[in-house]
């Protein structure tokens, strides 16, 4: 970073500042505006916290692989301008040559990894090529999907929005790891535009045309980044649209055999993509098959000193996913615990995660097993956020042996966890005893 950075950052906030508060100009709501102009600050100021830890406590990808080699493809093209042509082709056909690292070879061969430098290149032409304001456009793009997804929840339970602004807007590691380069902001952008979109065009049928593009668009970019995020979300979110429409499903034995099966296709089409995957980490490690490749994927992790363990291997199967999946679970939404933490971002994550289990705890004990089992049957937002958020957990915690990277792997899914226990929550204080008795007969 230079002195430039320090100087343009602010200009840059002022430019989105400018930018976001025409579109909350549109909002009649006062909580809406509110939130809006809390969840713009709360991203503007993390990106800094992200550009700092990520440049000078913790050199990862982010500066290591996607700015380096995203800002060297942009100078290649102020050099040339015919280099513009490796925007457009795709990541495996990349000139290895051209690094600017050359540890970095073969990274470029996973598309994936190439998108984000892709997408660093581009914003590079407006930002200097600076990493702090390049850093600020990918968490401004991150609330674009998370601002849509506060809305959508909001649209639902209007009475929950402190709840729901600290599951998507307050969230500590949802917040931070959505604020710089990396994957994860593009996909949290994309997941939030997919959401709302799908249920303003299908549920609404409000401007179907826009929202289709959007759709086609988002679900493209997503389906390339991780597409394992596509694979756990939308049989869930389609569930939930069916269970909005009660008429269309009036049989519970149907809505029994819809989960069931939503369920079970999700988790072979995971299994297919693993396989898929591990047949390119068969051509770097000689080894062939899913078993082979998935091993070879999480040993490569238990020389680090934030390795752990599950005490049950995942090797790609059906019967292993089952196995390991209670493990896999806890891994996610309570890991690492307190005394786990090795690194300032594990900590972190530790404390959110020791919130996870006494919150989640305390509303079972609350309003017991029976309440919990009720809303997942009569609210249709609890069983799409709890088989979400309990399948995708089980993906990241069954595939991820190293805490520094399951913090981040497991983002996607922390907001619809803790909204389905707020939801839980809510509707156990609606059926207490005390409320019913203070209300007037």
């Amino acid at each position: 970073m230079s002195f430039l950075d320090i100087l343009i950052y602010p200009i840059y906030v002022g430019l989105f500042y400018f930018l976001f508060s025409l579109r909350r100009k549109r909002y009649t709501d006062p909580i809406l505006q509110h939130y809006h102009k809390i969840g713009f600050w709360i991203k503007a100021f993390s990106a800094i916290a992200f550009t700092i830890f990520n440049y000078y406590i913790s050199w990862g990808d982010s500066a290591g692989l996607y700015y380096t080699e995203g800002v060297n493809i942009y100078n290649l093209i102020l050099k040339d301008s015919e280099n513009i042509k490796w925007i457009f082709m795709p990541g495996i056909e990349f000139d290895q040559t051209l690094l600017q690292n050359s540890l970095n070879q073969g990274y470029f061969r996973a598309e994936n990894n190439y998108m984000v430098a892709r997408v660093v290149t581009i914003f590079a032409f407006f930002c200097f090529g600076k990493y702090s304001i390049i850093n600020l456009c990918f968490s401004m793009l991150a609330y674009i999907g998370v601002w849509r997804l506060f809305r959508f929840f909001y649209s639902q339970f209007p009475h929950l929005h402190k709840q729901l602004a600290i599951s998507i807007l307050y969230l500590p590691t949802f917040v931070f790891w959505a604020s710089g380069i990396l994957k994860d902001p593009l996909c949290i952008c994309c997941l939030g535009l997919i959401t709302y979109s799908l249920y303003d065009g299908l549920y609404n049928r409000k401007n179907i045309i826009t929202n289709a593009v959007i759709i086609l668009a988002a679900g493209y970019m997503l389906s390339i980044l991780k597409i394992y995020i596509l694979v756990s979300y939308l049989p869930f979110f389609f569930l939930f649209l069916l269970l909005k429409n009660i008429e269309l499903i009036k049989s519970r034995f149907l809505k029994i055999m819809i989960v069931i099966g939503l369920i079970g296709g999700s988790m072979v089409m995971f299994t297919g993509i693993v396989s898929k995957l591990t047949e390119t980490l068969g051509d770097y490690t000689g080894e062939g098959g899913i078993t082979g490749g998935v091993a070879k994927f999480q040993n490569s992790y238990r020389e680090s000193a934030s390795s752990f363990s599950l005490g049950v291997e995942f090797d790609g199967s059906l019967i292993s996913l089952a196995k390991v999946a209670p493990a896999a679970i806890i891994a996610t939404f309570y890991r690492p615990f307190l005394w786990e933490s090795r690194s300032v971002s594990t900590l972190l994550s530790s404390f959110e995660s020791l919130f996870f289990m006494f919150f989640t705890l305390g509303v079972l004990k609350k309003y017991g097993i029976r309440h919990f089992l009720s809303c997942c049957r009569k609210e249709p937002v609890v069983i799409y956020c709890l088989l979400f958020s309990l399948l995708f957990a089980l993906f990241v915690g069954a595939t991820t042996r190293n805490f520094g990277s399951l913090v981040r792997y497991k983002i996607p899914c922390m907001p619809f966890y803790l909204i389905a226990f707020y939801v839980i929550q809510d509707r156990g204080k609606k059926n207490s005893p005390e409320v019913n008795e203070a209300v007037p007969k």
